[in-house]
């Protein structure tokens, strides 16, 4: 049963929330109109609006600039463009215009080779908008660990995690690697559902709108044990704020600028991006809350897939993404989760046979298929968080990945 305090507090959160929204409602006009973070998770928001806040989510939370440097390199138009594809799905025949208007779309760039082969923006985007990653964010942070391993910032991807955060001993964490917090399973007890407001995902929400710094941390360092380290996969953001926080703890530096420094100024971006805070001057939010261009997400894709090579020099240790986009082993069963990449684990011999993913609620993706060297990066604006879109996703992949042969 909830008690009273609870529900007034909600009330209280969810007054800041729609303040924090700004006046959209009130004053901006239908157009500019977005909604609270709460209405975003249980999926309450009309698509214009939907829309309009997945490209203003600064105006939700605080967030810190990573720079792009300059100048911006053009991405190459490919000499075989797709102009349509047919495939099936869920026993239906469909075609490319099928799963944009029937999945909500909102922005499709599909390389091959590097070189620009499709893109397309809906629902009032356009090359210059900025979107919302939600977990997207997720493979960004994992891939800073590899970054700062390689930097010698963090020496081994099996130390405790406790070594840079002393704050999580004693309790959850006690024990836990760095690689079981990348794949997820650290033990630590965790509840992400998403529409459920007694759920430990909503109440990290309420941790960001007090604006405080380090009071996810310190949530985190509450959590009971449900297994032991390294015996099962839970799917935690909570545990990629952890990721966050490890890298900002190892590297001395924001999230925002190590990244940066590292990727972002280095691949001939065309803006700015930006990352949520937990308040003004706090951690980043590592597992949600980036935005980017459709473009710099899919440079992010293919510096990937270039196995973070950059201008002949890697940026991670030799094999980081082959380990990133690869199932694991635990307990004796397979997990298709890297570390915060999810392996499409096909079969071999067809079209995303190499293929992994970054991937967020809403319909976001960044698809990576090293064998096959294509890149998608995709935005959506769907119904709810999750649950199955009309059109199998991976199906259209690998229509697009056979188009594109």
């Amino acid at each position: 049963m909830q008690s009273s305090n609870w529900k007034s507090g909600t009330a209280a959160l969810f007054c800041l929330s729609v303040l924090m929204a700004g006046s959209a409602f009130a004053s901006d006009g239908r157009s500019n109109a977005i909604g609270t973070v709460q209405q975003v998770y249980d999926g309450w928001l009309t698509p214009d609006v939907q829309a309009n806040t997945f490209r203003n989510i600064d105006r939700l939370f605080p967030t810190r600039t990573v720079n792009r440097g300059g100048p911006a390199i053009p991405l190459e138009t490919s000499s075989k463009p797709i102009t349509d594809v047919k495939f099936q799905s869920n026993g239906k025949t469909v075609d490319l215009f099928d799963y944009l208007s029937l999945n909500r779309v909102a922005g499709l760039l599909i390389l091959k080779d590097g070189k620009v082969a499709y893109e397309d923006y809906e629902l009032g985007n356009s090359e210059a908008t900025r979107w919302m990653s939600m977990s997207v964010a997720k493979s960004i942070s994992s891939t800073l660990v590899g970054a700062a391993i390689k930097d010698g910032f963090i020496k081994s991807i099996d130390d405790p995690v406790t070594q840079y955060l002393p704050e999580l001993a004693g309790g959850a964490y006690e024990g836990v690697s760095v690689r079981n917090l990348l794949q997820m399973a650290s033990g630590a007890k965790w509840d992400e559902t998403y529409t459920d407001p007694n759920s430990d995902r909503r109440h990290m929400l309420e941790r960001q709108l007090e604006g405080k710094p380090g009071t996810i941390v310190a949530m985190m360092a509450r959590l009971p044990r449900a297994h032991e380290p390294g015996a099962a996969w839970n799917y935690s953001t909570g545990e990629t704020h952890l990721v966050g926080a490890l890298v900002r703890a190892a590297v001395g530096r924001p999230v925002s600028v190590y990244l940066s420094e590292k990727i972002w100024s280095k691949l001939g971006m065309e803006q700015d991006a930006t990352w949520w805070v937990e308040s003004p001057n706090g951690l980043e939010v590592g597992g949600s809350g980036f935005s980017a261009t459709l473009r710099d997400y899919a440079r992010f894709g293919q510096f990937v897939l270039n196995k973070g090579v950059i201008d002949g020099e890697s940026v991670v240790p030799e094999g980081w993404f082959d380990q990133a986009g690869s199932p694991k082993e635990l307990s004796g069963k397979t997990v298709n989760y890297g570390f915060m990449w999810w392996p499409l684990a096909a079969p071999a011999g067809t079209p995303n046979e190499s293929a992994f993913t970054a991937r967020g609620i809403f319909g976001q993706y960044v698809y990576v298929n090293p064998k096959e060297h294509v890149v998608i990066a995709m935005w959506s604006a769907r119904s709810k968080p999750t649950g199955a879109p009309p059109i199998v996703d991976v199906d259209f992949f690998a229509a697009a990945v056979s188009a594109l042969r």
